[in-house]
């Protein structure tokens, strides 16, 4: 029997608690999860993909059946390099349903092998992304209960002085 290796794809821009709840509960579903810091040519990132990965590595490195990798292309064709059966996306909204859809399709159409599965959000972290943290800690504001102490320091120290 094949190992089941799902991907969860994202800019990680930073990682938050609510993509800290999506990967483990894929985690549990999985035999393997495979987290991929990807580039989104329509977001400009506070952080470089090489930070984001380190960043991640100290949220759920203590996972066994996680790994963290980098990547440019196509999700359907890393998908189809790593033998994945699964992409993993987190919907915290009705407003994010509309554009994960619409990439559900293609990657379907592009790698025929992969299916897009979709989950939701805990109800606690259903207003909580990576762009609403940037924005409160470049104001001051306290993000300790939006992302774990291990990169809270990071996080604050690159963005209290920073303009978005």
């Amino acid at each position: 029997m094949s190992e089941k290796i799902a991907i969860c794809p994202g800019s990680f821009d930073p990682i938050t608690y609510g993509h800290i709840d999506i990967i483990q509960r894929a985690a549990a579903m999985f035999d393997k999860v495979i987290i991929v810091v990807m580039t989104n040519m329509n977001k400009k990132c506070a952080f470089s993909k090489e930070e984001r990965k380190n960043m991640i590595l100290k949220c759920v490195g203590n996972l066994k059946n996680v790994e963290v990798d980098l990547y440019d292309g196509l999700l359907a064709d890393y998908a189809q390099f790593k033998n994945a059966c699964a992409i993993i996306k987190g919907l915290r909204a009705m407003s994010d349903f509309e554009y994960e859809f619409q990439m559900a399709l293609t990657n379907k159409k592009l790698n025929p092998k992969v299916e897009t599965l979709f989950l939701t959000t805990s109800a606690e972290n259903m207003y909580l992304s990576s762009s609403m943290v940037r924005q409160i800690a470049s104001m001051g504001g306290d993000i300790s209960s939006f992302v774990p102490s291990a990169i809270h320091d990071d996080i604050v120290k690159r963005l209290s002085s920073k303009e978005l």
